[in-house]
């Protein structure tokens, strides 16, 4: 089998003549300026073959062909430092640094991260997934190489897109580097549109910023001029930024954010444009002190379907690459829908039975589905753009007035908004509805998209009610329930993909907070399981009672309020405790339930089945479950042996 793959990559990179020379940037380092366009031409066709049968993030690395080209041609990478921002445009990066023949494994088991990985390639120079954080970590490296009078001068470039300089932390970070010594630059790649349409201010002023090309080249000139005579310094240099931004204000009649904060700006240009790109970096790669560089580009630039719809085609799945249609499973007449689909409906009929409630999202209304309610009720959607911590914030402000917000964001972007929850909602116990999408194992994205810490940092928070539904009816009751009393902030936590009942639209009722629920009774085992896995619980109960082994199972539903009653009839039942759950094991529902025996003086032997102590890295749900000891065939064994080991 591995003679077989190696023949087709080898067939697959003969179509593309330049690529296939490629082994690192230092060969592309060695190619004229003109053949270029012909590289980036080669990696767009590479992507597009590639990506139409093991799908990724599309649109994105096409469109960043000729930064990414441009970056490795001029710059000495890896020693001079590229930092990618999220990572879903750095595919060519990942071709032209090494990885060429192996991206037939991009996203999959033990094969490539989807993302840059400092743990994968010497050129992937910090971690990426989440969004903003480039500029702040480029800023970090750019000033210890000044710390450490580095020889030869080390560049660092922070790469981030329009909708990623958005985020708080972009905007930190810029402020920090206007005001620190150091040489970074900072390439925005410009392509007005993030995973959906942009949103904010920002976006509006990126649509209409010019800048004269010869104005900046005359003040490069005039300054380094000035130092040579030694009539400015580095220490006057903000005054003269400042005087010299002023004086382009008023002549132009137009004010740039960045050189109000004293970051020189060059641009717009066209992204596309390889050889002025090229000319550009070389100009101002040795300039002292922070400066912007804009570009200017299309998402999904060379495949005419990603251009005209770059939201669907942000990662499109498979599809044909001669005819751009998308490849779709065949579900027949029904199908199951996604949980997120599941809490978009739901919520559009709840806004029908109750007025003050308000949908809240952070740039994902398609990948939440809160665009279902988008579509429907327009007025009643606030996407905020890549500021959970505002998110979560704006949605406190909302609910100490009156309103009912439900706040969708993914488990792992949630996490950039710790400390909002505590401060803005929990402290005052503000009736915040937090619809936690892509909780637990996710897949393919890996370690930064795994949705497993959610149950562990929100359980300890005061105030605050936790649950996990394991279907679709349980879901929606949870959403139903959390608006029916003044119960505080409410967390619901459900997983990426979809559910297993087709008619999961059932009538929707008000539950008892902090009530599981026993599914089958037993006496030789007992599990406690919070969540959709409990489907493979319910599995392994069945295997092992084919096998004599009486087991008790039960669906704990909340992880905060536990359900004490459950936990007594546990404890008295005298037998070896399993619990099971889609997040960390370190203080989720297997820690709860041990601190509860030792408060109760309850001498019951433990046995925690979830995620390790370690970041898991990219597979399929089924793999990374079996990695972790989460399967159904796992659960199954540790029935039967935590059976034994009573005998």
């Amino acid at each position: 089998m591995k003679q077989n793959h190696s023949e087709n990559i080898s067939d697959r990179t003969s179509e593309y003549p330049l690529l296939e020379k490629i082994n690192s940037p230092e060969d592309l380092r060695k190619l004229p300026l003109d053949d270029l366009p012909l590289v980036c031409r080669d990696i767009r066709k590479f992507l597009i073959n590639s990506l139409s049968s093991n799908p990724g993030h599309f649109a994105s690395s096409m469109g960043a062909v000729e930064l990414t080209v441009a970056m490795h041609y001029v710059f000495n990478t890896p020693y001079d430092r590229i930092v990618w921002d999220v990572g879903h445009q750095a595919y060519g990066h990942k071709l032209l640094t090494g990885r060429r023949d192996k991206f037939v494994q991009n996203r999959k088991f033990e094969g490539l991260s989807g993302f840059p990985n400092p743990d994968e390639s010497l050129y992937d120079t910090f971690t990426a997934g989440h969004a903003s954080n480039s500029i702040s970590a480029g800023l970090g490296m750019s000033v210890a190489s000044e710390m450490q009078k580095e020889n030869p001068h080390r560049n660092v470039v922070a790469v981030i897109g329009d909708a990623s300089i958005g985020g708080g932390l972009a905007f930190e970070g810029i402020n920090n580097a206007a005001n620190t010594p150091n040489n970074l630059l900072i390439i925005l790649n410009d392509n007005d549109m993030s995973i959906d349409n942009n949103v904010g201010a920002l976006n509006s002023y990126l649509g209409k910023i010019t800048t004269s090309k010869s104005y900046n080249t005359i003040r490069y000139k005039v300054y380094k001029f000035l130092k040579k005579c030694h009539l400015v310094s580095e220490r006057k240099r903000g005054f003269i930024l400042r005087f010299n931004n002023s004086l382009k204000s008023l002549l132009s009649r137009q004010q740039n954010i960045f050189e109000g904060l004293n970051v020189r700006y060059f641009g717009p240009f066209d992204g596309h444009d390889i050889h002025r790109i090229v000319r550009v970096l070389r100009d101002i790669k040795d300039m002292n002190g922070p400066r912007i560089l804009h570009l200017r580009t299309i998402k999904g630039k060379g495949y005419e379907p990603a251009e005209k719809d770059p939201a669907t085609w942000h990662a499109p799945g498979k599809f044909d690459p001669e005819t751009g249609e998308r490849v779709t499973g065949d579900f027949g007449e029904k199908k199951t829908l996604k949980y997120q689909d599941v809490f978009g409906r739901t919520l559009v009929e709840l806004v029908e039975q109750n007025d003050k409630i308000v949908g809240i999202t952070a740039a994902m209304p398609s990948g939440t589905s809160m665009s279902i309610l988008q579509e429907k009720y327009p007025e009643k959607v606030f996407d905020v753009g890549i500021s959970e911590g505002h998110a979560v914030t704006f949605s406190g402000g909302l609910a100490k007035d009156g309103m009912r917000p439900y706040c969708a964001i993914y488990s792992s972007f949630l996490q950039r908004a710790y400390d909002h929850i505590i401060h803005d909602v929990a402290i005052q116990r503000l009736p915040v509805t937090f619809c936690i999408d892509r909780a637990g194992i996710v897949g393919e994205d890996g370690a930064t998209h795994h949705g497993v810490f959610d149950l562990s940092y929100l359980r300890s928070i005061p105030n605050m009610i936790v649950a996990s539904p394991r279907d679709e009816q349980s879901m929606r009751n949870l959403l139903y329930t959390a608006q029916c009393d003044n119960y505080g902030p409410f967390a619901i936590r459900y997983p990426r993909g979809s559910g297993r009942n087709k008619e999961w639209q059932t009538p929707m009722k008000c539950i008892e907070i902090g009530k599981g629920e026993r599914l089958s009774a037993g006496t030789d085992v007992a599990i406690l399981s919070i969540g959709p896995i409990c489907d493979n619980v319910k599995n392994a109960v069945k295997k092992a009672e084919a096998e004599g082994v009486s087991v008790a199972h039960y669906d704990m539903m909340f992880l905060k309020p536990i359900d004490n009653v459950i936990l007594k009839e546990v404890a008295e039942l005298k037998c070896p405790v399993i619990t099971v759950e889609d997040g960390v094991i370190s203080g989720g529902l297997g820690s709860a339930v041990m601190e509860w025996m030792n408060d109760n003086n309850y001498p019951s032997i433990v046995k925690r089945i979830g995620i390790p102590d370690k970041f898991i890295a990219q597979g399929t749900v089924a793999q990374l479950y079996h990695q972790c000891g989460m399967d159904e065939d796992a659960i199954y064994n540790a029935i039967i042996s935590i059976k034994m080991s009573q005998i």
